[in-house]
């Protein structure tokens, strides 16, 4: 089953762009979100380890398998990408053409390869293949600066993916007799402490590259800024999850000792992350921009629940991943359907919607609250999470990541201020329309999952705390271990 769900939109990709169909490549990714439900319902949350798996010999020479496997972790973000997938299918259905639809669904199959993988170099293989879908839909639907803007993106991330093929050749090297990308083999290769931690350098900088972490996050406003926001949600609320899937898949589950090594370093960078994002967003005019940087601050939370070596903080790490997704799509799409009714995303040149489209405006301030992390909503349990093991980790920690909830229910309080109250501007094509019944039902699926899930977040543990317990025996490394 998990190679078909794995395969279904690829095969949908080709079959819709070769008859020119939208409605075909709707019904393909509807066809997955289906394939991933029963694979849900068939999953067991209380058994640790990789179920539905899957592994076949592919390359024999070089030790590569097609190896895929489902694990709590892997099945939540499979189903974000499932549900997402359709939902910004139906948001984009007016604009964009049959070659978007097609490239959405390539980018869904590679992304879910990539959650599926159990081999390293399987998982590189479609690491990088991401990237061609997702060249095209920047450069070829999008801003005036959508070229620019592509360039870049491929630019940065075909960087990341360099560094990060040392890392797998380095793993590669260090093996004796038969080689073996198997993520089951390789956490028992004996690599010494030197070449573990230059391998751990080495795939952690293609993952930040790929979150992103400051300083790689450079291209990240550029990217949302210039793309059409059902891009962008495909970019931020799937892809980039990748970045920080990696780092706890690969990074803290292959090389525990080097992740301890290299641990104040990259708290250090994550602090920066949450900081840095947040009076980024806070300055930004442009509300695309805005919530492309939001996410820098969120991916900081998300690497520092993931290296401060608790249960509490690896299970909100995960959490952080899926509610950042759900909450961040509304927020894309929310801001788009608002940018496509005024004509411009500059906060300067919008005030006063709230008076003629109220439903709108209370979407944008349910999806903005969501992401400040108000307690009732979803991502608010995955930040206390963080928060809690951040404290633990360390009180200045835990004092510096709190700083970033104060700033986010700033750059939020804020841009909903300018924009939704007020007079509204003289306009000469009369009140800012409101959403209509198809937007909304687009929406609805997104605030219905902030809501439950921001009051019932027990599904979602019982699928995340498996995984943290597997990993944290792993990380205990005690200092005498790290000397060794």
């Amino acid at each position: 089953m998990i190679t078909t769900l794995c395969l279904i939109p690829l095969v949908g990709a080709i079959g819709s762009a070769i008859a020119r169909s939208r409605p075909i490549a709707l019904a393909f990714g509807l066809a997955t979100l289906v394939v991933s439900i029963i694979a849900a319902a068939r999953f067991h949350s209380s058994h640790q380890g990789f179920q539905e798996t899957v592994d076949v010999s592919w390359i024999k020479d070089l030790g590569v398998h097609w190896a895929l496997g489902l694990d709590g972790m892997g099945l939540l973000l499979v189903l974000l990408t499932t549900v997402l997938v359709p939902v910004v299918m139906l948001a984009a259905w007016r604009d964009h053409s049959h070659g978007w639809f097609s490239w959405a669904l390539a980018l869904e199959s590679f992304a879910l390869i990539v959650f599926c993988a159990t081999d390293l170099f399987v998982f590189y293989v479609f690491f990088e293949a991401t990237l061609i879908p997702a060249y095209f839909m920047i450069g070829g639907w999008g801003g005036p600066k959508r070229s620019f803007a592509a360039l870049k993106f491929l630019m940065y991330q075909l960087g990341g993916g360099l560094v990060l093929l040392g890392g797998v050749i380095g793993l590669y090297a260090v093996q004796s007799g038969s080689p073996s990308y198997l993520l089951t083999d390789l956490q028992h290769v004996d690599m010494g402490t030197a070449a573990g931690r230059w391998i751990f350098v080495s795939l952690f900088i293609g993952f930040a590259v790929k979150a992103p972490l400051f300083p790689f996050h450079t291209w990240l406003a550029d990217t949302t800024e210039s793309a059409t926001p059902a891009t962008s949600v495909l970019l931020v609320c799937v892809l980039d999850k990748i970045g920080t899937f990696g780092m706890l898949r690969y990074c803290l589950g292959m090389l525990p000792e080097a992740s301890h090594w290299a641990t104040p370093v990259v708290v250090t960078l994550c602090l920066i992350s949450i900081v840095y994002g947040a009076f980024l967003a806070i300055g930004q005019d442009d509300l695309l921009r805005l919530v492309g940087l939001t996410s820098l601050s969120h991916f900081g939370f998300i690497a520092l629940g993931a290296f401060v070596f608790t249960q509490e903080g690896n299970s909100g790490s995960i959490l952080y991943m899926v509610n950042h997704g759900v909450a961040t799509a509304a927020m894309f799409l929310v801001v788009g359907y608002l940018v496509q009714r005024r004509g411009t995303a500059s906060i300067r040149a919008i005030r006063g919607v709230e008076k003629g489209a109220p439903v709108l405006a209370g979407m944008l301030l349910v999806a903005g609250l969501a992401t400040a992390g108000l307690p009732g909503l979803s991502q608010f349990v995955a930040e206390i999470l963080v928060l809690i093991g951040a404290f633990d980790y360390h009180w200045w920690v835990g004092a510096v990541a709190v700083t970033g909830i104060v700033l986010a229910a700033i750059y939020v309080l804020w841009m909903y201020q300018r924009t939704m109250t007020g007079p509204p501007d003289p306009d000469p094509g009369g009140a800012t329309a409101d959403l209509t019944r198809v937007e909304v039902a687009v929406l609805a699926p997104l605030v219905a999952a902030l809501l439950f899930f921001g009051f019932v977040p027990g599904p979602l543990l019982h699928l995340a705390n498996p995984v943290s317990s597997v990993l944290n025996p792993s990380l205990a490394v005690d200092s005498a271990g790290a000397a060794r």
